[in-house]
Order: C-alpha cells, then structure tokens, then sequence
C-alpha cells in the first residue's frame, strides 16, 4: 500500500511533536518533514523505520487508509487559553485513534442507538431538565454519568494527556456523539466535564454558539443537570459552614467548589459567604486535593466488550496488532481496562447486557 502522510501526522501529534523536533529525531531537515506531510514526496522504508524507532507506531500503520481526524474548530475545549496547541493537537489525535477502536468495536458488536436531542432553542437550565425528564431520570441524583451517556449511545473514551489543562472535549461523527475525558483530573471533575460536554452535544448541534459564551451555557447546564435546583434546595434549604458542603456532595458525587457555587447561584448563600466559602476551600487545599473523593467512574460499554472478546480470547493486544497502533494506545482510551481480573469487578449500577448475535453477526449491547 501507498504511504499515507495524514496517519504520519497523527502519530506526530500524539508524541506532541512538531516537525522540526521530528525532523531532528531522525536525522532530516524540517523540509522533508514537510514534503512528507503534504504527500509530495515519500518517505523511503529506512524513514519508515526511524518513524516507528521515534514515533513508536507500527510500521503498517503509516501504510493504511485516511483516519477522520476531530478538527479543532469542530470540537469544543474548555481550557483554550491555558492549553498548548501541542497539547490540544495531542488530544485531538487520540480521537482519530479513538474513531479507529470504535469503527473496529462496531463491526462486532451492537452498541446502544443514539438518543441525544437537539435542545439549541432551550436556555442551559430548561435544557437540563427537558432531557432529565426525556431521559426519565426526574430529580434524583445520576449515579454514574459515563454509564449514563453510553445507554444513551454516546461514546465515550478515556484521555490519558498528563495535564489539567486538558478538561475534556465532545464532537458528533457520522450522527454518532462522542465524548473525550481526561482521566489526570480528579474523578469529581471528570463527572462534571462528562456533563459540561453533554451540554455541547444537546445544544450547539448547529454550530451557531461558540467560543466563552458556548463555555458559559455548558457550565450552566452542567450545574443543573447534576444538581437539580429542587433536590439541592430540599436536601441544604440552609447553609451555615463548609463542613456541611463537604459532607452534603457526596449525594451529587460533584467538587465541593462546584456544590458551593451552585448554592449561590440558587440563591441559599450570600455573596458574603460564598467569597468565604471560596477562601475557606482554598486555604485548606481542597481545590486541589477533593475531601472525601468519589470512586472514579469506569465505563460499562468497554468492560463488556472486551469480556466478550477474552471469552474468544481475543485482547486489547489483538485490537492494536489489527489497528497497527501502539497497544498503549487502546489502554489509554478505554479506561484502563485491559485485563479480565479487572473488568469482572462487580459495577454498582445495572450493568448493560451482551446478548450474543447469530453466527457472523454482530452482538448487542444493550
């Protein structure tokens, strides 16, 4: 096959380096780099192999058809400002690896049909509770978000960039929506971004919203999605110190910086006294260290998939031989979960059924 200079990109990108460092990696001039990047001219096999030496990607790898690539006007990051374009671009190619695994797992498996409305007429809080109520989830607290958005058909994968700066981010492809969650951040965090990008699959389907305002609607969104106003105010009608916070977040399972400002904005504590709540959380590092933190949520969607292929002993390494990537890679996006000791740990919630297809069709997961 043709060498296709698009996937030496994407391995570029995802070692976060440009093309002059490359270029100095393996010996040419930045030049040739580019030349190689444009498809003008190609690399010879010995290139090739310094690229899987320095890039650490299978040599067929750079061999196969174009990958759709998330594009950055496309998705949205809510960091933009304090991330690096190495960063953000290391990020967006773990979604075009993301695509492959996906594509892969969808010719075998039936995932859950997508059930995301278009909710771009709505203000955040009225959009948060028309889809709890769609999603008949009334006021009570979501017990696990990432199991919540797979039933709804989204597809969500881990991102494992060594960085804050790297919240998370969302996109729809081919009328799918997937989901990119950076798992460096604490689990509290993590759950509040699954719900920050939710808010941009319901309502900037149209691409009208963008930029601080699209951020600004997706946080509004967030807050009341995880914490409904009625269930807030029957659960903390009055707020007195931090401790109470500390000990009432568990029922939302969100950041105490979070449960604090959400009790400001509805109004049960002053400005005062959130501004001291604010330095209280700070001068006690709990902005950076969560009190009591939640259990990491894991997806249920991956873990009965790769049950399904261990019972036909077949691995993640088996996955990435196919794919030609690093086997690394399909740790990275699938929560970790790489072995069966792992992933036959019981779930808290109902797990989501596989139901075994006829001969040479795919399985349902329900």
């Amino acid at each position: 096959m043709k060498f296709n200079p698009s996937r030496l990109s994407i391995a570029r990108k995802r070692r976060m380096l440009n093309k002059k460092a490359l270029a100095g990696k393996i010996g040419v001039n930045s030049h040739t780099i580019s030349l190689w990047d444009k498809g003008e001219t190609e690399p010879a096999p010995d290139n090739v192999q310094e690229f899987v030496r320095v890039l650490g990607y299978p040599a067929p790898f750079f061999y196969g058809p174009d990958i759709d690539e998330p594009y950055k006007d496309a998705t949205s990051f809510r960091s933009q400002t304090l991330m690096s374009a190495a960063t953000r671009d290391a990020a967006l190619a773990a979604g075009s690896i993301g695509f492959l695994v996906s594509d892969w797992v969808e010719k075998r498996f039936e995932l859950p049909t997508t059930s995301v409305p278009d909710l771009h007429l709505y203000d955040p809080e009225r959009a948060a509770r028309t889809l709890r109520q769609e999603w008949s989830l009334g006021e009570k607290p979501i017990s696990n978000m990432i199991q919540l958005l797979e039933s709804k058909g989204v597809r969500v994968f881990s991102l494992s960039e060594n960085t804050a700066t790297v919240n998370a981010y969302s996109l729809w492809r081919k009328g799918e929506p997937y989901v990119f969650l950076n798992t460096f951040k604490t689990a509290e965090s993590s759950r509040f971004d699954a719900a920050h990008e939710l808010a941009h699959l319901v309502l900037h389907q149209d691409g009208s919203v963008k930029g601080r305002e699209a951020e600004d609607q997706a946080h509004r969104f967030a807050a009341s999605f995880l914490m409904p106003q009625a269930d807030v105010i029957s659960s903390v009608p009055h707020v007195s110190h931090v401790q109470q916070l500390i000990c009432e977040k568990a029922r939302w399972k969100v950041s105490l910086a979070a449960l604090n400002y959400r009790v400001h904005k509805l109004g049960l504590i002053s400005d005062w006294k959130y501004r001291d709540f604010c330095i209280e959380i700070v001068r006690n590092g709990y902005n950076r260290n969560e009190p009591n933190e939640i259990e990491r949520e894991q997806s249920i969607v991956w873990e009965k998939v790769l049950k399904a292929l261990w019972s036909e002993n077949t691995t993640h390494l088996d996955i990435a031989n196919e794919l030609a990537i690093p086997s690394e890679e399909v740790g990275d996006l699938l929560f970790g979960i790489l072995n069966p000791s792992v992933a036959a740990k019981p779930v808290q919630s109902k797990p989501l059924e596989i139901v075994a297809g006829q001969e040479d069709e795919p399985q349902a997961i329900a």
